[in-house]
């Protein structure tokens, strides 16, 4: 890159590097053979009824501009949807967007001043302090405990000194499957109470919470005006490439986020939507399948791995499990290099989630059973041959 290009690039993009887990994604290529764990991509297809609402939305002629917060339709089924969660927005306070990832970061755009500090947890989905580096914003993180819960000891510590503008959460979590309790929600809420912060919420994996009960900050009404939900389509439906996610928020947040949305990308695919909506409507039954099978790849998952030595936790909701690798005496990328390189089988370091993540790996159960059972078996005789 000659001298004018490398001046003309964003320091704040500059010093953001491409994610961790397409980093290691990227690499199965140059290992014929390999098989990768890497993504959240469920191996499932995309349920007919949905296809179908596509191929009549086309042939409709349903191919045009939608209003910028997207149709009507699917923010009224969302606002539904929500409520059986006993989270309670109206389809005026609900934003349809391209993905889960452009709700977060209109989220982020709307809201962080260069300097601002926004409180991260570690480990977790690495897109989150990317975004906040890239709008200039200051990354804060607080260590989550052992089993992933949140250290509320430190958490206090941090909201008092640091007052930071706004706190992410991520429940079901990526990377390591762990939900929100009943316990900690209202811990939660009391100490959220006490501080003027906003909220986002990420609640992509929602409809994969493999606990009885759900529960999200977003559920209490006092708190409502501060926190701001985000969720999607791409797990619930198995439609990560149609890009379909949307944003909950009180309309005096809304009002600006909607700014970001409209310059940003004007609304959501219009196809897409119809589909998203086709599937709140016909397909749960589709999504009640879905985490079936991903609960029975779960158990089956944290059997081998626990028979392997591996200390682990019992992930209760997403499709992911994180277990610890520090009885191998590898760093996180060291220890997926070399499994990638010697057994065929990618992984994600844990350090791709942050400094909270080393020390473990991320593996994707939203494979096949087949396939998870090949590369289990590939890491059981990798193991054995140290």
């Amino acid at each position: 890159m000659n001298t004018l290009l490398k001046n003309s690039i964003s320091e704040n993009v500059k010093n953001i590097e491409i994610s961790g887990i397409r980093k290691f994604y990227n690499k199965v290529a140059l290992y014929p053979g390999a098989i990768s764990l890497t993504l959240g991509q469920p191996d499932f297809n995309v349920p007919e009824k949905i296809k179908i609402a596509m191929i009549k939305a086309i042939e409709q002629n349903k191919t045009t501009y939608t209003q910028n917060a997207g149709i009507l339709e699917l923010r009224r089924e969302i606002s539904n949807y929500l409520e059986n969660l006993n989270i309670f927005y109206d389809p005026e306070e609900i934003c349809i967007t391209v993905g889960g990832s452009e709700a977060l970061m209109d989220t982020f755009t709307a809201l962080i001043n260069p300097g601002d500090k926004v409180l991260i947890p570690t480990p977790a989905y690495p897109a989150y302090e990317s975004c906040v580096s890239i709008l200039g914003g200051t990354v804060i993180n607080h260590n989550l405990k052992e089993d992933f819960s949140i250290n509320f000891d430190e958490l206090k510590k941090i909201l008092e000194n640091e007052k930071p503008k706004m706190i992410v959460l991520s429940y079901p979590s990526n990377p390591t499957g762990a939900v929100l309790s009943e316990e900690d929600n209202k811990k939660l809420f009391n100490l959220l109470c006490k501080h003027d912060i906003i909220v986002v919420s990420d609640e992509m994996y929602a409809c994969l919470c493999f606990k009885e009960n759900y529960y999200s900050i977003a559920q209490y009404e006092k708190i409502r005006n501060k926190v701001i939900l985000i969720g999607g389509f791409s797990k619930m439906f198995s439609m990560t490439g149609l890009r379909v996610g949307y944003v909950c928020a009180h309309p005096s947040i809304m009002d600006e986020i909607m700014k970001v949305h409209q310059y940003n990308v004007s609304c959501a695919p219009s196809v897409a939507q119809w589909g998203a909506y086709e599937g709140l409507v016909n397909c749960m039954e589709d999504v009640i399948y879905m985490k079936d099978q991903f609960i029975k790849r779960r158990d089956y998952v944290y059997t081998k791995l626990k028979s392997l030595g591996f200390d682990t936790n019992l992930p209760e909701g997403a499709f992911y499990i994180f277990p610890s690798i520090k009885t191998f005496s590898m760093r996180s990328e060291e220890f997926c290099e070399k499994l990638l390189k010697e057994a065929g089988v990618a992984i994600v370091p844990g350090s791709a989630f942050g400094s909270g993540g080393e020390g473990h790996v991320r593996i994707s159960y939203a494979y096949s059973m087949n396939k998870l059972k090949l590369c289990m078996e590939k890491l059981d005789n990798w193991i054995n041959s140290f």
